[in-house]
């Protein structure tokens, strides 16, 4: 290193030290401007501009070509973290060569082709309403946390020294919905809720070593995400001990002064954000910081400690480095959409195939079908393969183009959209016939896209701004099952979406449901591996299908009483954790290490599963708790779950351990608790209840276990 090369160039000099060199050297207008989304080029440091600003939802996003893995709710119903770890590592390569090639060609990188990924989001989907819920892991605190954990894992990579990329957990905290209102609306949530709901899995993200953290637009408790006391400085830097930055969304701060109202000017909002521990804007409100600090709002200390944040992640991504130095800077364009990365797209929408309904065993679809008609407004769709904040390339493979794909020589096939998304028919041909011509099989593809559900402005037929105000069929489609039914059709129903959708009588209608979820760009050869027996099924739903929306509470309400399968009462149509296979698992010798254990003691058991169908398959093996009755405790919690493969006549000994952490009760302060007593264990293939044994889960293996009272 020359004898005149400053300090923060030297990369054999600690981090540390390095970043507050290149503090020491920079201005206040410059360091305002470093506070920002779109940093502006520094020359005379030889700093060139960056956008933090880059999405990687379920692969790199809006920049050109990537591999499309399935919406991350489908990713969810995996309940597969290796294979969420991979998938997040293959987008993090991907991310890589797309941003080297970007600086070689232009030698600084806009928006969408940065290092630092504002993904994962760790929400709870706590109402299917929330068109956003299609971006999250699910309902579950302890599943969103593990399978967001594996994501951020795979993302930021396993050298001791770089980033492979930089992960962002969003939106903190108790953000799902109502979209039109999320800049002025302030989420009510008690301590428990939050505490017991709303946190764990982004304090997941934090013990992963999340490099970032995304504020929520909302207000909790009266207090803005992007300044709140509480959540920041307590919770989040405090109890956890969060080192790494914090990021607003994009005009979260603004809204503090325009939405929320708690600031009476930009610059009083600017300063609040700041001081309270929002370190990088996403917007422009920190224009007016030089205004704040001319006001005494804030200090160039306070700019000094979040620029020290921020720009930490620029140098643990090795942007001031030499890229011989930077392990991943040598990643080979060849790997953006390589067929290593495609097979792995098509494992994860393989393994997010939920089978809902198979009466009579209608699938797989048999050798001695001789016709099939495939009908629907998303059967030839590219969009249901997409979802929100996704990646384009020349390989997206539609439902109707897998089927095609798969069918066997000698077997007609016809294909009619039949209805429409949302209108009515205008022509009086609907394609239905009469039962004398009916084929043997009708797979209606049917469902919601991304049209009807997303984020504010995208969903462009959504009368809510994103979300939806009905969570059943659109009635156009709704009919056209109904009348295929009617007419004697032997009705597969394939349904897209990125949330429940509730069936009405049409559950009893038709022969078989398949949820597919937004299932990527292998999507339709995944899907038709099911549906023709190449591929068992064994997708869970890491969310309770609710039979209609009178079963639940008002959309704003975000008390958990009545909401997830934790703590709802109402029979579902399909249960959290629920999923069927091609063949059948059966439970049984739920042993555990102690029948009486200690507060603070982990439980340590094993359980057998068995295949006993007639099919190789894999079955997720999930273990639920129940806390003595009167504690305020959910109902059920996952405590531990694990993805086991099983050749036909096979048995295993499965063995789990539930860290002590997990069968603890949070109080009405927020406090997670041991409660002595005797607590109940449920191990099975869907959570507790009577209503997914009645739909073919298997009966679970259940037990009990004491917790005794310290010194008892």
């Amino acid at each position: 290193m020359a004898a005149d090369t400053a300090p923060y160039l030297d990369s054999t000099r600690p981090t540390a030290e390095r970043v507050q060199d290149l503090i020491a050297h920079m201005t206040v207008e410059e360091k305002i401007g470093q506070l920002q989304n779109g940093a502006p080029a520094i020359p005379r440091l030889d700093i060139p501009a960056y956008n933090y600003w880059n999405e990687a939802l379920h692969g790199v996003a809006r920049n050109g070509r990537a591999t499309v893995f399935p919406q991350i709710i489908g990713m969810a119903a995996t309940w597969d973290p290796a294979l969420i770890r991979r998938a997040a590592s293959a987008i993090a390569d991907e991310a890589r060569a797309k941003y080297h090639e970007a600086l070689r060609r232009h030698g600084y990188t806009q928006l969408y082709q940065g290092l630092t990924f504002w993904s994962p989001n760790v929400n709870i989907y706590r109402d299917p309403r929330w068109g956003r819920g299609q971006e999250t892991w699910g309902e579950d605190p302890y599943l969103t946390g593990e399978l967001g954990a594996a994501f951020v894992r795979g993302m930021q990579g396993d050298d001791a020294r770089y980033l492979k990329t930089a992960a962002c957990a969003k939106h903190y905290a108790v953000h799902s919905g109502p979209e039109k209102l999320r800049h002025g609306f302030d989420a009510i949530v008690s301590r428990h809720d939050l505490h017991d709901t709303y946190l764990p899995a982004f304090h997941a993200q934090v013990e992963a070593g999340v490099e970032a953290v995304m504020g929520a637009y909302n207000r909790v408790n009266g207090e803005p995400c992007c300044a709140h006391p509480y959540l920041l400085g307590e919770v989040l830097r405090g109890t956890w001990g969060f080192a790494g930055h914090v990021v607003s969304d994009c005009g979260a701060v603004t809204d503090i002064f325009s939405g929320h109202h708690t600031a009476a000017t930009e610059a009083e909002a600017a300063a609040l954000a700041v001081t309270r521990g929002c370190d990088l804007e996403c917007g422009k409100t920190y224009r007016h910081l030089d205004e704040a600090l001319a006001q005494g709002l804030v200090t160039e200390a306070d700019l000094d400690r979040a620029l020290t944040r921020v720009l930490t992640t620029r140098f643990k991504l090795g942007m001031f480095d030499p890229p011989d130095q930077v392990p991943y800077a040598a990643t080979p364009l060849s790997v953006v959409g390589s067929d290593a990365h495609r097979a792995l797209a098509y494992e994860a929408a393989a393994k997010s195939v939920v089978l809902l309904k198979n009466r009579n065993n209608i699938l797989p679809i048999r050798p001695e079908v001789k016709a099939i008609r495939v009908l629907g407004p998303t059967a030839a769709d590219l969009s249901v393969l997409l979802g929100s904040y996704h990646g384009l390339n020349g390989t997206l493979t539609s439902l109707l183009e897998g089927i095609v794909s798969r069918l066997p020589e000698g077997v007609g096939l016809e294909y009619r959209m039949g209805c429409q998304l949302l209108h009515p028919n205008t022509a009086s041909q609907d394609w239905l016939y009469s039962p004398r011509s009916q084929p043997d099989v009708v797979i209606a593809c049917m469902g919601v896209t991304p049209m009807l559900e997303g984020e504010e402005g995208d969903a462009i037929a959504s009368t809510e701004e994103g979300d939806r105000a009905r969570v059943e069929l659109p009635p156009v489609q709704a009919e056209f099952v109904r009348k295929l039914a009617q007419a004697g059709a032997r009705v597969v129903l394939v349904l897209t979406g990125g949330g429940p959708i509730a069936l009405g009588d049409l559950e009893d209608l038709v022969e078989a449901v398949v949820f597919v979820w937004y299932p990527g760009e292998a999507g339709g050869t995944a899907v038709a591996d099911v549906l023709f027996g190449q591929v068992t099924p064994s997708g869970k739903l890491p969310l309770t299908f609710p039979r209609s929306l009178a079963d639940l509470p008002p959309f704003d309400d975000y008390s958990m009483q009545g909401r997830t399968y934790r703590y709802a009462t109402a029979e579902p149509l399909y249960p959290f954790g629920f999923g069927l296979s091609y063949t059948q698992f059966a439970y049984s010798n739920l042993r555990l290490a102690q029948d009486s254990r200690p507060a603070g003691a982990d439980l340590v058991g094993t359980v057998e599963v068995a295949n006993v169908g007639p099919r190789d398959g894999e079955e997720v093996v999930q273990v639920y708790a129940s806390a003595p009755d009167g504690r305020g405790a959910p109902q059920h919690s996952l405590v531990a779950f694990q993805r086991v493969a099983l050749a036909a006549g096979e048995r295993q000994t499965v063995p789990f351990t539930v860290p002590a952490a997990r069968l603890t009760v949070v109080d009405a302060g927020g406090v997670a608790q041991a409660v002595p007593g005797s607590w109940r264990l449920t191990v099975g293939g869907c959570s507790p209840g009577a209503r997914g044994v009645a739909l073919g889960a298997p009966e679970p293996a259940t037990g009990e276990f004491t917790v005794t009272a310290p010194g008892a």
